[in-house]
């Protein structure tokens, strides 16, 4: 792979919706993929076993595109991704835990980028739930915590080894109140609660570089996620939880990044846009 190089970001809420026409104007996702370009897709929420993502995606296998894949053990739950132009020189699943290593949420991949190697990770984060006396609500609540804690030190060990590294994806943490645009509605809501964000100005004070932020700095957004309900994608009242940390090595050689907006509700072909970030 050359440079410059792009990876994008995106959660594409079940790889068999996002490549389906739904009309002559919205074709889906494959369309996309041949506009834009990027040389990494980190995908996220594929929901489905490797066999049905690569049926899905045979036009982009077909056309050279390779996929790295990690499915959940639980049928129709979580899976990530890992689409390239060029062939990954190794592919990780997981990073070393009994519980969350087969449930499809991190997935990583080496390539070759003219002679050197760089390391770019997706990541499906779980979505979490606020504290209540619901049984349901307890057990997501305390699985999120659970991933947090034994996915830190994976995580600071990509940074000591200053690697040329990038974990993107759908982190389900929003990490202040730029990135919400009703903030202050959200305050005891999962993906907004203080020990949530505690924990990701905890990787950012270790030197992880949320690669956005620090290009469109002090701004609201962009945001990526909106929900299906009401006029939350026409009003912008969004969620910023999809972006890439990057290791030093690798975020110093940041250029540009973006957010694939659809142009209209009834193009969108996930809930979550693409975030393209671009690398010299």
């Amino acid at each position: 792979m050359n440079s410059p190089f792009s990876i994008t970001s995106v959660n594409v809420n079940g790889i068999r919706a996002a490549v389906k026409h739904r009309s002559e104007e919205n074709l889906g996702m494959l369309p996309w993929l041949e506009e834009t370009e990027p040389d990494i897709v980190l995908m996220q929420e594929v929901r489905a076993t490797d066999a049905i993502a690569r049926k899905a995606l045979a036009p982009a296998l077909d056309a050279g595109w390779h996929l790295s894949h990690s499915e959940s053990s639980i049928k129709g739950r979580a899976g990530v991704g890992i689409l390239s132009r060029c062939e990954p020189t190794a592919v990780r699943v997981g990073f070393g835990d009994d519980e969350f290593d087969v449930s499809g949420r991190y997935i990583e991949a080496d390539f070759d980028v003219e002679g050197q190697t760089v390391t770019a990770a997706s990541l499906y984060l779980p979505t979490g739930a606020a504290l209540t006396e619901n049984e349901k609500d307890v057990e997501k609540y305390h699985e999120k915590l659970r991933f947090l804690e034994a996915f830190r030190p994976h995580l600071d060990e990509l940074l000591a080894s200053d690697a040329q590294a990038v974990v993107a994806g759908d982190w389900n943490i929003a990490p202040d109140e730029r990135d919400i645009k009703n903030w202050k509605g959200n305050l005891k809501n999962a993906g907004f609660l203080p020990h949530e964000r505690e924990w990701i100005a905890g990787l950012l004070e270790a030197g992880w570089v949320d690669v956005a932020r620090a290009h469109h700095g002090d701004v609201s957004g962009p945001y990526a996620w909106w929900s299906w309900r009401g006029k939350a994608f026409d009003n912008d009242a969004g969620w910023r939880i999809d972006y890439h940390l990057a290791t030093p090595a690798l975020a110093e050689r940041a250029q540009k990044t973006w957010v694939d907006r659809a142009a209209a509700y009834n193009l969108r072909w996930s809930d979550h846009a693409p975030v393209t970030a671009q690398f010299a």
